[in-house]
């Protein structure tokens, strides 16, 4: 029997707000799954409580302690550098050794990545982009995240940071876009500023539209409100060219939307057929599909992650560097 297949796979979501353990069987069957609130600002309990979920999951699978692979999903990114944690909005995370701490709590190795990472791998796995060879995840929800799949396996770059799309400008930028609106991270006219749930509310709000407090509601208000109408059009439009570039640059098989902006139907109609004048090819033959695993596809994709556990400590063997230099996002960001 292949061990790797036969283990129990337990994923961890580490929200700002909920936390959430799943575990899959060998065929990605869920045979636990649930939430909790997320501590707040609070290292060492965030730490316990998962702690605490991966071991109430293998005892309901009937698994001895230790016995299951483990992955988790985090806001943010580890520093290849430090093995530090880096840009989390849960900020007691950020500039700490969550990976290193958790390892030796769970006593084995785990895997670690982003949330838009595993939500993409996720896809990959079992979901909307199952079989492609290259998939590119896009969470469109209050912030705008990227994750690369390729042959089934998260590719996470040499800086730690590939599929970090929303926070490249907007390309090929009109006129009235510039010069943006300002950023988390510091800079501005992100593509997070423009295609995140806030940023699509408030360019309604700013071209003539009244209040509207969620996405749904302005939905809602589209049916007999041009003004909701136009900020719809405008935002397939952004999005077609932020998705242009990523074609133009890793001309994936499928490319996969999820989060709460991600259920707007129309997006798969007109996104495809708007990017056309921004791709550089004579024909694109890129799907741009649906989650297929809604709100779970971050947890899962970390169970599925976890069987590329490894003990390899940071910094990787191939980073040479001996004295890296942190860039001004990294600075901002810790």
């Amino acid at each position: 029997m292949n061990h790797t297949r036969a283990r129990l796979r337990v994923g961890i979501d580490l929200g700002g707000t909920k936390t959430e353990v799943i575990a899959l069987d060998a065929d990605g069957h869920a045979l636990v799954r649930r939430r909790e609130p997320t501590p707040s600002n609070d290292y060492d309990a965030i730490l316990e409580l998962v702690t605490r979920l991966v071991g109430e999951a293998e005892a309901s699978c009937s698994v001895p302690r230790g016995d299951a692979s483990v992955g988790v999903a985090t806001p943010g990114s580890l520093s290849p550098s430090t093995g530090l944690l880096r840009g989390s909005n849960s900020v007691c995370l950020n500039g700490m050794p969550v990976k290193h701490d958790l390892e030796a709590r769970l006593g084995r190795p785990i895997a670690m990545a982003n949330d838009a990472n595993c939500f993409a791998l996720s896809e990959a796995s079992d979901g909307a982009a199952k079989g492609a060879r290259v998939v590119f995840g896009v969470i469109l929800g209050t912030g705008v995240g990227g994750g690369i799949v390729v042959d089934g396996h998260v590719l996470g770059g040499h800086n730690g940071i590939a599929g970090e799309w929303g926070h490249n400008p907007m390309p090929w930028p009109r006129d009235d876009e510039r010069p943006g609106h300002s950023c988390f991270c510091g800079r501005s006219a992100c593509i997070e500023t423009f295609l995140s749930g806030p940023g699509l509310l408030r360019d309604y709000r700013q071209r003539g539209g009244g209040h509207c407090d969620s996405v749904p509601a302005m939905l809602t208000a589209a049916q007999h409100d041009v003004h909701a109408e136009a900020a719809l059009a405008r935002y397939e439009e952004r999005l077609a060219r932020a998705l242009a570039h990523v074609v133009n640059v890793i001309d994936p098989d499928v490319i996969v939307l999820g989060g709460g902006v991600s259920n707007i139907a129309r997006w798969y109609e007109t996104v495809p057929r708007l990017w056309t004048h921004w791709v550089f090819s004579d024909r694109v033959d890129t799907a741009l599909v649906r989650h297929a695993h809604g709100d779970s596809s971050g947890v899962r994709g970390a169970a599925w992650l976890s069987v590329e556990a490894t003990s390899t400590p940071f910094p990787h063997p191939s980073y040479n560097a001996s004295e890296p230099t942190p860039t001004a996002a990294n600075a901002r960001l810790a």
